[in-house]
């Protein structure tokens, strides 16, 4: 398939149909121990976005302070349960995306949104840096009002400050929060396992201030 393909979106009828059975994964985060599945600790929240290759993404959120754990996966489009290759092929309409569970008590959101829009660069539509696709878009999927009020202040807040720098427009769907799948196993918390692993995120380094979120409650 060309590459023309690859940088739109499928519609239903050209969707992969996917399978019923969810891949299988480790029980406990690589890094930290932390377990991948639910249960999790009572009174933490999610956080789930796209900003390019995960292995990357993934890292930046692990390393945040007051994150409790990390995983990868594909959200965002019509194929159920998807593997890595039918993702890569354009054809199942997902993103690669890092699902987060984080102590509201240590890191708000609002400080969360600031690793995302500094941890790459959210411009470029269905690409990041040398990785074409549309599993490569900015994304940010929410779960309830308030993350949602957060995340578009924060967009409007982040295009003042890359129009400023000469950016163009910000191309990041704020969308609610779709159904999280898995990525396999090999693929989570990667940069821990192979340190030298490609990493192709850069951000602007244009600074995203978080202070005028904080009437949001962020």
């Amino acid at each position: 398939m060309g590459l023309i393909h690859k940088l739109r979106l499928p519609n239903n009828d050209e969707a992969l149909p996917g399978r019923d059975v969810p891949v299988p994964v480790p029980p406990r985060h690589f890094v930290n121990g932390a377990p991948l599945k639910p249960p999790f600790p009572a009174g933490t929240e999610r956080f789930l976005a796209g900003m390019g290759c995960f292995w990357g993404a993934e890292r930046m959120l692990w390393e945040t302070r007051g994150v409790i754990t990390t995983m990868v996966g594909y959200a965002g489009g019509l194929t159920k349960n998807p593997d890595y290759y039918e993702v890569c092929s354009g054809m199942t309409g997902h993103n690669e995306v890092v699902l987060a569970f984080f102590d509201p008590e240590i890191v708000g959101y609002a400080d969360i949104l600031k690793v995302f829009w500094e941890g790459h660069d959210p411009t470029q539509g269905m690409r990041q840096g040398n990785d074409l696709g549309t599993q490569y878009r900015s994304g940010l999927y929410v779960y309830d009002d308030r993350q949602r009020e957060l995340a578009l202040a924060s967009k409007e807040t982040y295009q003042d400050a890359l129009t400023a720098a000469g950016y163009g427009a910000i191309t990041t769907e704020i969308v609610d929060a779709p159904p999280f799948y898995y990525a396999e196993h090999y693929h989570q918390q990667y940069l821990a396992k192979v340190p030298n692993g490609y990493c192709g995120l850069g951000g602007t380094g244009v600074s995203c201030a978080v202070e005028p979120l904080v009437g949001y409650g962020g």
